[in-house]
């Protein structure tokens, strides 16, 4: 999948992550300018899709260099257990699992609108976006493994839930044809895009003018965030508000999610 990631901490050891990240934002916050100086090349030039000439037809960005080869080759393994991964990423001590309410609360869908859950993986929020976007609504389930798509299909023909589709995606697209979305999803994804500006281009192509972008991924802080999370997130959060904005999109807002400790949760929107 453009996947969701690994298990979040323990419970019990969140409120010594709490008091960690209290005693040191005011530190990495003062060094935050010079820690996140990571760039991915090219996306100073980068501009919306309709304005690139460098821009493919699917929204690709011609020529673009992998940020983080190998980022997702757990994934493309022969002997991939989709049971082991739907373990790992649907547990209470997950992050956004167990935020998974306020998360689908916050993102505010309508009856009727048509959501990609990008990097949807085994499938956590099919049926509450399903629910959601009811009967004349439309879920496009998306992920780049092919096991993950096989999987989730069979859970939403188990759960009747004819409105989502599983459709298999690539590395550098989520190949949705241009304005037929409404809202994108991108949660524990966003770091795992190799080619983020082929990626973003492809979105803001799909979404429908003030069509919405949420994205959810970890923190990244140097000397509070976790090794894991130091060594697994390429870029922190401002970095990856200007990548996201380059490709042409504006932030709207940052959601305030009670029980995050270690993720933020962004809304962005296309213009009119």
């Amino acid at each position: 999948m453009f996947c969701s990631s690994p298990l979040a901490p323990q419970f019990s050891s969140r409120c010594r992550w709490r008091r960690a990240f209290a005693s040191l934002l005011a530190f990495a916050v003062l060094g935050l300018g010079a820690c996140e100086q990571i760039r991915t090349p090219g996306f100073e030039q980068l501009r919306p899709p309709d304005a690139n000439s460098h821009t493919t037809t699917m929204g690709q960005v011609a020529d673009e260099p992998s940020v983080k080869p190998g980022i997702n080759e757990a994934y493309f393994a022969a002997d991939i257990d989709v049971g082991v991964w739907t373990q790992r990423f649907e547990v209470e001590t997950r992050e956004i699992y167990h935020a998974r309410a306020e998360i689908v609360s916050a993102v505010g869908l309508q009856p009727g609108q048509r959501v990609a859950d990008i990097g949807a993986g085994t499938g956590l929020f099919l049926e509450p976006f399903a629910e959601a976007v009811g009967s004349t609504g439309r879920v496009y389930a998306l992920d780049i493994v092919p096991a993950f798509i096989d999987h989730m299909a069979a859970r939403a023909a188990h759960l009747g839930l004819p409105q989502v589709e599983a459709r298999l995606s690539s590395e550098r697209s989520i190949d949705l044809p241009t304005n037929s979305i409404d809202a994108a999803f991108v949660c524990d994804v966003y770091h795992h895009f190799e080619y983020p500006r082929s990626s973003l281009a492809s979105i803001y192509s799909a979404l429908r003018p003030g069509g919405q972008l949420v994205v959810i991924d970890f923190r990244r802080i140097p000397g509070v965030s976790r090794d894991w999370v130091l060594n697994h997130v390429r870029a922190g959060q401002k970095v990856v508000t200007a990548e996201i904005e380059h490709a042409g999109f504006v932030l709207v807002e940052e959601v305030l999610i009670d029980s995050f400790e270690e993720s933020y949760f962004l809304r962005f929107r296309k213009p009119r």
